[in-house]
């Protein structure tokens, strides 16, 4: 294996070391699931070593791959000397801290996350918690019989507050050059992406993806509007100089600004999707995510798997709620499920 030029029309999730720029370099590593079956890491040369945007999931496969890559850069995992986390969940942030164990790496966050970060990290939770709570509240709760089924695999050692919180809209300074960390929840609470002005290149993380849009509400702790903050960081983008885009998933694009307009119209038309569902008869956000389609296959709800369901189920709860702060849509309660009505 040998250092490559980046090609966009590569599969992006093939091993490798990819050059973007001279010392920057795109390494796809490994994860354990067929729906997204590689995240992007971003190897940046700096000083005598290494710093890394994102890190991979903590699995066997993604440290061999990531060791690979590395060594094709005539580094090795002890070069890494510190990691820039765009947001706290376990594919971009858990490999970073198998790696600082064993090597004494630094490792960065937005400070948004401490309170995702602080709870992945107990030891003693019961299973799936969060999202019984929120498949209730959105009439879902046939659900939560199913997925007390399924073992949930969390291990709190896989999580370990980072060395710096991170304080957006700040300066990263590294040893050769100084990144611009811009607040942007929505997908996370504290998800921030990374700016190099010198190479006209933002690492989007989860923020701006070029061939899916980004789950909103997967959280413990979810944010009161998801979707609203989510909608303000596209537009806080949006007025941002167009940009390099480095995302997480998929391959390097070659405008931010021309995805983040494809996103923005689609929330639009999803939000009125969802309103003329609600016109229709479907009251909770489980009726509304059953009436629609998902995916780019166009599928209906019970054609995915479990998680995917309630992935689905949640977006649709975060756009039904951007609704009723838009005043299209009144929410009511009662015994613990939201119904909506125009």
């Amino acid at each position: 294996m040998s250092v490559e030029l980046d090609d966009p029309e590569r599969d992006w999730t093939t091993p490798g070391a990819y050059e973007v720029h001279p010392g920057l370099y795109r390494i796809p590593l490994p994860l354990p699931s067929d729906a997204l079956k590689a995240v992007n890491v971003y190897a940046i040369r700096d000083g005598d070593g290494l710093v890394l945007v994102d890190s991979g999931w903590s699995i066997g496969e993604a440290r061999t791959a990531l060791e690979k890559a590395l060594g094709v850069l005539d580094h090795h995992l002890a070069d890494v000397h510190r990691f820039l986390i765009t947001h706290v969940h376990r594919d971009h942030y858990t490999l970073a801290v198998w790696v600082r164990r064993e090597f004494g790496s630094r490792i960065s966050i937005g400070i948004g996350e401490r309170a995702s970060l602080d709870e992945a990290a107990r030891s003693a939770r019961p299973g799936w918690t969060a999202m019984v709570t929120k498949l209730q509240r959105c009439g879902a709760s046939h659900l939560t019989r199913q997925l007390a089924k399924l073992r949930e695999e969390h291990d709190p050692t896989d999580w370990e507050g980072p060395d710096d919180w991170l304080e957006p809209p700040s300066d990263v300074g590294l040893h050769d050059r100084t990144l611009q960390a811009i607040p942007t929840p929505g997908h996370t609470q504290g998800h921030v992406v990374f700016v190099d002005q010198s190479w006209n290149a933002m690492f989007a993380g989860d923020h701006v993806l070029p061939h899916i849009t980004p789950s909103i509400g997967l959280e413990s702790g979810v944010a009161h509007s998801p979707l609203r903050d989510y909608l303000n960081s596209l537009r806080l983008v949006r007025g941002m100089p167009d940009r390099i885009m480095l995302p997480a998933h998929g391959p390097v694009s070659p405008s931010v600004h021309t995805r983040v307009d494809q996103l923005l119209e689609h929330h639009a038309e999803r939000l009125d999707t969802m309103a003329a569902a609600v016109d229709k008869g479907s009251g909770t956000a489980y009726q509304v995510a059953a009436s629609v389609t998902w995916t780019r296959r166009q599928r209906k709800l019970d054609e995915l798997d479990l998680f995917n369901q309630c992935l689905a189920i949640f977006e649709t709860e975060a756009h039904l709620v951007v609704l009723t702060h838009q005043g299209r849509l009144r929410c009511t309660e009662a015994d613990g499920t939201r119904h909506y009505q125009l």
